[in-house]
């Protein structure tokens, strides 16, 4: 491709004096070459503003032309000739030197502008012997790189001497030289060269060379694409500083990762560091005199770039000589921003969790004290009139998640017995305390009213009061009244469970009777319901969470419990309430269980029990 532009190029250079006209118009081509090279436009764009300019100044294009000419290809004092152009029709001569004038250059320039790849245009710089002694570049693509890393048009004006030293004294010079003087292409490589394997193809133009390097490690798959993968990957780039010769590269990204043009190379390492912190400085020069020492450096520093805080990680090394000298320092940098964010992040959410597990560690502790002290839970059976109740408490996943769950049985002034369980919605110090209020209250209510409609009525109140203090509290109870002279159950709930109730080896629920849930209707009225409780009957009070489960309906859940405790009874017909209680497993492990069963028994029962506790105590005689 190089060589079809460099055949194209020449083919516009004049090979004779041409005629007023020819050469007018060549004079309009080559300002309008000048004119596209310096304003980095099309030619078509820059055609069309020389006649614009022509027809605002009322003067022919090949004079506006021809002032271009005078005003952009000025340079070089060393000589007054503008070779192969004829200027005889302009009337004015020019009053400044100018350069040697090359008409291809800035055309050469807008094709290498488009040109894919590394391709550069250098003009030969020869000595009194006629030997070429140095290029010089006069045209470059976007491509085109020198170690330090300029890239394209900054390139131009820089010399091969100083860039390429090495290639000098290589074959590829005399190679130079030969397709200078006979204009015969050549093609030279591979060859390794620095960090890669190229192959260059050389083209004369003019009184310069158009060279184009190709290199062949960047195949896909290649080590240098597998190397520019690793690099986006890791976020890091890498670079070296040659300390004999002063050459400083940086890759790709590198030049990312500083968010710096590579048009600029590498900064001056000498140069104090500006974007560096000053709280980091100590790190950098421990680390300095860490590589001073002959030790690798692994250090993380913060730099400021474009107004933001990275985190950049060095890792660096050195050469030396055989006296120990640095001869050339070599590392990587990696942007670790994200993790150091992230970690700090992190450290920050765990401080967090810390002193929430504390909180809650607090707060738990605070609750369980508060249930043990206003829902003791007992040992064994309670015995009271007529009746023998046993209790038991499952909280819900963790001992220390204690719930609103309570329970009351207790004996009445008229030698009734007054049972109830409740649920107050949520975990923690807030149900535990509605829990104890309404627990409490309930004693506290039973010294007026042993009817459960009217205690229910009194603790939906209660609630309601309490619900203004702490929205969307929730609550709901059964309570229960057995009198020992009637055998007879007299019950009414609070948007509860109904109890269930167990004769002859068979376990059903009650019918519940109406009634809303305590807190949320003012001044509900609570309906009341009545069983016989025969001896041998058993009477089962219990919470939600024994039944429901968030993941199956509340049905399924007391069919199970309806079934165990078939079971139970059936296995222990006479003293079925421990035999109960064992095989009752809360079925939400979301939510904690308060169970209450009590069962029918005579008074001869009691009798016995006091019987064989008064004849334990007569075999220990005093002493």
């Amino acid at each position: 491709m190089t060589q079809a532009y460099a055949a194209a190029v020449e083919s516009l250079r004049p090979s004779a004096p041409a005629g007023a006209a020819e050469a007018g118009r060549l004079t309009v081509e080559r300002a309008v070459g000048l004119l596209a090279g310096r304003a980095r436009c099309r030619l078509a764009d820059a055609h069309r503003h020389l006649l614009r300019m022509a027809a605002e100044e009322a003067r022919p294009p090949a004079e506006v032309a021809a002032g271009v000419i005078r005003m952009l290809d000025v340079a070089d004092p060393d000589t007054g000739v503008v070779l192969g152009l004829d200027t005889s029709h302009v009337p004015d001569p020019p009053m400044v030197p100018v350069r040697r004038f090359a008409p291809w250059v800035s055309l050469v320039q807008r094709v290498l502008d488009v040109a894919p790849g590394m391709a550069s245009y250098l003009r030969a710089e020869r000595g009194p012997d006629g030997r070429l002694t140095d290029l010089i570049w006069a045209a470059a693509s976007p491509e085109a790189v020198a170690p330090d890393g300029l890239r394209g048009h900054r390139l131009i004006g820089l010399r091969m001497s100083e860039h390429f030293p090495e290639v000098l004294a290589s074959d590829r010079w005399a190679t130079y030289e030969r397709v200078l003087d006979t204009g015969v292409p050549a093609h030279l490589g591979p060859f390794p060269q620095r960090d890669g394997l190229y192959s260059v193809r050389a083209h004369r133009l003019g009184e310069g060379l158009v060279l184009n390097w190709t290199r062949h490690d960047q195949d896909p798959g290649g080590i240098a694409e597998r190397l520019a993968g690793t690099e986006r990957l890791g976020n890091l780039g890498w670079g070296e500083w040659d300390l004999i010769s002063g050459e400083i590269y940086w890759s790709d990204q590198l030049y990312r990762i500083f968010e710096r043009d590579p048009g600029q190379g590498p900064p001056d390492p000498e140069a104090p560091d500006e974007a560096g912190l000053e709280e980091d400085e100590p790190l950098r020069a421990a680390a300095k005199a860490q590589l001073d020492r002959g030790d690798r450096v692994d250090v993380i520093t913060r730099v400021r770039i474009n107004g933001r805080i990275k985190h950049l990680r060095t890792v660096a090394d050195a050469s030396r000589d055989a006296d120990g000298r640095v001869r050339r320092i070599y590392g990587i940098v990696q942007d670790v921003t994200e993790q150091e964010t992230g970690a700090r992040r992190l450290a920050e959410v765990e401080r967090q969790l810390v002193e929430q597990r504390r909180s809650l560690a607090a707060e738990h502790e605070l609750a369980g004290r508060l249930q043990r002290i206003i829902l003791p839970l007992p040992e064994g059976p309670i015995v009271l009139p007529g009746l023998k109740v046993a209790l038991r408490y499952l909280p819900a996943g963790q001992e220390n998640l204690v719930g609103g769950d309570w329970y009351h049985a207790a004996e009445l002034r008229d030698g009734s017995v007054l049972l109830a369980v409740g649920d107050v919605a949520g975990h923690g110090t807030q149900a535990a305390t509605a829990m104890a209020q309404l627990r409490h209250a309930l004693r506290a209510l039973a010294v007026t009213t042993s009817d459960p409609g009217e205690l229910l009525g009194h603790l939906n109140r209660l609630t309601c009061d309490l619900e203004r203090e702490s929205p969307e509290m929730a609550a709901t109870a059964a309570v229960a009244r057995f009198d020992p002279a009637r055998n007879e159950i007299v019950w009414a709930q609070a948007g509860h469970p109904p109890p269930l109730f167990n004769r002859g080896g068979r376990t059903a629920p009650l019918e519940r009777p109406a009634g809303p849930m305590l807190g949320v209707v003012d001044d509900a009225t609570y309906q009341t319901a009545r069983i016989d409780f025969r001896v041998g009957d058993l009477l089962l009070l219990y919470t939600d969470g024994l039944v429901e489960h968030r993941r199956r309906g509340p049905d399924d859940g007391l069919a199970s419990v309806i079934a165990t405790v078939d079971e139970a009874v059936r296995a222990s017909p006479d003293q079925p309430l421990a035999p109960v209680l064992a095989r009752l497993r809360r079925t939400n492990p979301d939510d904690d269980t308060c169970i209450l069963a009590a069962r029918r028994v005579t008074g001869e029962t009691q009798d016995l029990r006091r019987f064989l506790t008064s004849t334990g105590k007569m075999s220990h005689p005093r002493r």
